[in-house]
């Protein structure tokens, strides 16, 4: 008898007869796949949903929306540059900050 477990399951893989190499696979790999299929639909199709709508909320920026930074900064758009993805925030008198366009995570129009 052996004295540890890891040399009884070696003995028994040992002694199993040389099957199809197919159906000892599967069940190694259903698992695998269930757990990838489950991590898709909870983490990443969500995230790329947030990204796809975050997207669209920077391309409808225009000049008098109110917008929050990632910062926290709260302001008002004073110009929208498709050239270099920028957007000018005016955040007091006399005060305007350019900053891109990706840093907008809010926009009450």
């Amino acid at each position: 008898m052996p004295f540890f477990p890891i040399e009884a399951l070696a003995q028994g893989a040992q002694a199993a007869p040389a099957g199809d190499p197919l159906s000892q696979l599967l069940p190694t790999l259903l698992p695998m796949i269930a757990i990838f299929g489950v991590f898709y639909f909870l983490m990443i199709r969500p995230q790329q949903k947030r990204q796809r709508e975050h997207m669209e909320m920077l391309k409808k920026i225009k000049k008098g929306d109110k917008v929050i930074t990632s910062a926290g900064i709260h302001g008002t758009v004073s110009d929208v540059s498709d050239e270099d993805s920028t957007v000018a925030i005016k955040v007091a008198d006399n005060t305007t900050i350019r900053f891109d366009k990706n840093v907008i995570t809010v926009v009450q129009q």
